[in-house]
């Protein structure tokens, strides 16, 4: 299938008033006529379902939790972009595109990217009018603060607690259209209906009951986030996973740039094995914090023994345009260099430090813990250690993945009447997220949008009435049925958490911050063998027709070990270096990502072939027709 992104005609600036003033509407004595299906309710789900229900669609409401208020969402801290330029530091809605399309490494497509732009002030006014806390100037104004990749300040933020904030706010939008929205808590969606070659419905698994469940829609936006789980240890929540978007795939939704994962580089470092997950200390702490670590290899001196002169603060050394907020996927890759030279700290040596020392002395501790007061106390509980008296350790951990389902202009995927939102798709980051974007991107596609892509596609689609009852649904569930019949039924000696720990080293090692052709090699061929162990050894206690996390993590796994192997087998395929692709054989002599503009300024879209069959490569090529290409530098 030929991949069209659809992007309307004209100039950059124009192609989103464009699309609005030319495309179809729904009549709204028509739109109580269509039931849309929503799965998620983080951010981009629950901004989209009160949005549609205030237009009056009938909106049905999948998430995973026991309430939507719980999705992952409510980790984010440190804020949301827009170009309001309150600072008056030269910020603009080209500027805020140029830094999005620059800082991903020229790897996303510019009509997208120059539209979330646009929206991005808007959402800012749209969150103020529901009541969002956002932090404020003394005299009243919203305030700003820095992230990674620009040189202005443009990111609105409250505390350390910016995803929770943003998420009340649109779980209360939601609540208001409450009698349009049916809410379906501890659901998840194990399989998409596709009839006639349209989305028309899905099959969820009720969590407390095992009941398989039929729901059928006119429409089906897949709200589900991202798959940084399949590293095991990342900062996504536990129940995070690629599930819905992996069956969607499976149904003919084609899966973009896979090894576009992002490592973030202010985390809580790896203590043991016991660990089940990763804590993030928000990019917003490198406004004053200071990333340093000893000159002398293997110095294990308490931090604040070391003196000034005996310290290397190497990202204000090597990028002093952008110092200590380069973008995320360099200052990862930096603190990789210096505990790969001897130069980490703490007992693993895996670490490096970020230090308040400074900003402490000239703004004082009481402007410092209002800023961050949170974040502080969040590390203090964890590791046992005062930030205020003592450097942070921080380490890169999983965070986001850039990869997803892919879609077009209207966030449509390859299956007519699926629209991807958020996290779940792949279009607005190229090869690497700037820090405070993700909010953006989630709002943007469920408050603005998707309202209007939605009811174009209504309008020019004929929909035939479909029921439940339909063969599709049947065949759909009879496929759940069979594999959690085939997951209960291996019983063997090792359980899911067992496989899922191996799993997870395996892409760490192999496809994290770096990776190399013959690693990536070996490591598709060591994935297919654990996937054969897997459904040979595994143990699922219990049954299907009750709560069963076991079970629920075990079919989760299964899709992970086979997003893994297209990870690495994206990660083989693109021959250059691209943001958060970082191929050893492919690096500038100053040790940065070299990319390769002439083969492979493409979307890699891979479509599924069978099981045990390699996917098929579709590209989509990305034009700049609007900005030059150049080797990206924050020096």
């Amino acid at each position: 299938m030929p991949l069209n992104p659809r992007i309307p005609h004209g100039s950059l600036k124009d192609k989103w008033n464009n699309f609005k003033d030319h495309c179809q509407l729904v009549n709204p004595n028509n739109k109580r006529k269509h039931t849309i299906i929503i799965v998620g309710t983080g951010l981009a789900g629950a901004s989209a379902a009160a949005t549609l229900a205030e237009l009056g669609y009938h909106v049905k409401s999948f998430c995973i939790q026991d309430s939507p208020r719980r999705s992952h969402s409510i980790a984010a801290q440190g804020g949301i972009n827009a170009t309001k330029n309150y600072p008056n530091d030269g910020d603009s809605v080209w500027r805020l595109f140029y830094d999005t399309i620059k800082g991903g490494d020229y790897r996303s497509r510019e009509a997208n990217v120059y539209r979330l732009a646009q929206i991005s002030n808007h959402i800012i006014d749209h969150c103020v009018a529901q009541g969002v806390p956002f932090a404020r100037e003394y005299g009243g104004l919203l305030a700003n603060r820095s992230f990674g990749g620009a040189q202005v300040s443009r990111t609105f933020y409250a505390r350390g607690q910016t995803g929770q904030q943003l998420l009340l706010g649109a779980y209360s939008a939601m609540m208001k259209m409450a009698h349009q929205i049916e809410i379906f808590t501890r659901r998840e969606l194990l399989d998409l209906v596709v009839i006639d070659g349209h989305a028309r419905g899905i099959i969820t698994r009720n969590l407390i009951t095992g009941e398989l469940e039929r729901h059928q829609g006119d429409a089906v936006l897949l709200c589900t986030g991202g798959y940084g789980n399949v590293f095991y240890l990342s900062t996504n929540g536990r129940n995070s996973n690629v599930t819905a978007a992996w069956r969607c795939y499976k149904r003919g939704a084609y899966f973009a740039n896979p090894c576009y994962t992002q490592i973030h580089p202010t985390c809580i470092p790896v203590s043991g094995d016991y660990q089940s997950k990763l804590t993030l200390m928000s990019e917003s702490l490198r406004n004053d914090g200071r990333v340093w670590v000893p000159i002398k290899p293997g110095d294990n001196r308490s931090p604040n023994e070391i003196p000034e002169d005996e310290r290397d603060y190497y990202l204000e050394k090597r990028y002093p345009s952008f110092g200590n907020l380069v973008p995320r996927d360099v200052a990862s890759r930096n603190a990789k260099h210096m505990t790969d030279d001897g130069r980490g700290v703490g007992a693993t040596g895996l670490s490096v430090y970020l230090d308040f020392r400074d900003a402490i002395a000239r703004d004082g501790e009481d402007a410092i813990a209002n800023r961050y007061g949170n974040l502080f106390q969040m590390y203090q509980r964890i590791t046992d250690e005062n930030p205020y008296q003592q450097p942070m350790r921080i380490y890169p951990a999983v965070h986001y993945t850039m990869g997803g389902l892919w879609v077009d202009y209207h966030l449509m995927s390859t299956v007519p009447g699926l629209f991807v939102l958020g996290e779940a798709n792949f279009s607005d980051h190229g090869a690497n997220r700037l820090g405070a974007s993700a909010l953006m991107q989630g709002l943007a596609d469920g408050y603005f949008v998707i309202p209007y892509t939605l009811g174009d596609y209504l309008a020019r689609t004929p929909l035939p009435a479909v029921e439940t009852t339909d063969d599709a649904f049947a065949e759909a569930e009879a496929s759940v049925q069979t594999k959690i019949q085939k997951l209960l039924s291996i019983q063997g000696d090792k359980t899911v958490m067992q496989f899922h720990r191996e799993l997870g080293q395996l892409v760490w090692d192999h496809v994290g911050m770096s990776r190399d052709r013959n690693s990536l090699k070996a490591v598709i061929s060591q994935i297919q063998s654990l996937r054969a162990e897997f459904w040979q050894n595994l143990r699922v206690p219990g049954k299907a027709n009750t709560l069963n996390k076991n079970l629920e993590y075990a079919g989760r796994l299964a899709d992970f070990l086979e997003l893994g192997e297209l990870m690495a087998r994206d990660a083989l395929n693109r021959e250059e270096s691209c943001g958060c692709h970082f191929r050893e054989e492919y690096q500038t002599s100053d040790g940065e990502a070299k990319r390769n503009d002439q083969d492979y300024a493409y979307v890699a879209a891979w479509a599924y072939s069978g099981d045990e069959q390699p996917p098929e490569l579709h590209k989509e090529t990305l034009a700049f027709d609007n900005v030059e290409l150049t080797q990206r530098s924050y020096k």
